[in-house]
C-alpha cells in the first residue's frame, strides 16, 4: 500500500511496516541531532567529538551494496563505519529503543520492519511494534515513506 507523506500518522502501523530514523522529525521539534549521535559513540570516538564539537557537516558517501552516493552527517558516518563494529556497541544494558536507534545508525538508516528488527535484537516484533507505533515518537524512529 502506499501512503502519501503527509499521512502517515493515519495509518495503523502493522508487523511489517518499515521503520527508519526520521531526521526531519529532529528538525521540526528542533532538537540537536548531534547531542543524541555523540552519546552512541566508542570511547575511542567520544575523546575526538568533545562536547563541543560535533560534526554536523554533510559529506559524500558511497553505498558499498548499490554504488549510491548519498550525503550523511560526518558524524552518523564515523557510528556506521567504526562505532557500530566495536563489541559493545549494541548489549544487553541499552533500552529497545536505543537498540533500534543504533541499528539505523549502524545500517545507514536502511529502512527494516518489526520482524527484521526482533531478528537483529532477540525480542519480540509486537513489543517493538508497540514501542515504535505508540503515541509518542522516540528518536524520530518512523514508518519509512513508501513509494
Amino acid at each position: 500500500m502506499t501512503v502519501p507523506p503527509l499521512l502517515p500518522a493515519l495509518v495503523k502501523p502493522t508487523l511489517d511496516t518499515p521503520f527508519h530514523i526520521d531526521y526531519d522529525w529532529w528538525e521540526r521539534k528542533q532538537l540537536h541531532i548531534g547531542v543524541e549521535l555523540q552519546s552512541h559513540l566508542c570511547q575511542e570516538h567520544r575523546a575526538v567529538f568533545d562536547k563541543e564539537h560535533f560534526d554536523l557537516e554533510k559529506i559524500d558517501w558511497v553505498d558499498e551494496k548499490t554504488g549510491q552516493v548519498k550525503q550523511v552527517i560526518g558524524l552518523q558516518h564515523v557510528l556506521q563505519v567504526h562505532c557500530s563494529k566495536q563489541p559493545d556497541y549494541i548489549h544487553e544494558g541499552l533500552s529497545l529503543v536505543d537498540t533500534v536507534f543504533r541499528i539505523f545508525l549502524a545500517n545507514g538508516n536502511t529502512p527494516l520492519t518489526c520482524r527484521e528488527l526482533s531478528s537483529i535484537v532477540g525480542g519480540l516484533p509486537k513489543r517493538i511494534l508497540r514501542t515504535l507505533s505508540g503515541t509518542s515518537v522516540y528518536k524520530g524512529i518512523r514508518p519509512a515513506p513508501q513509494d
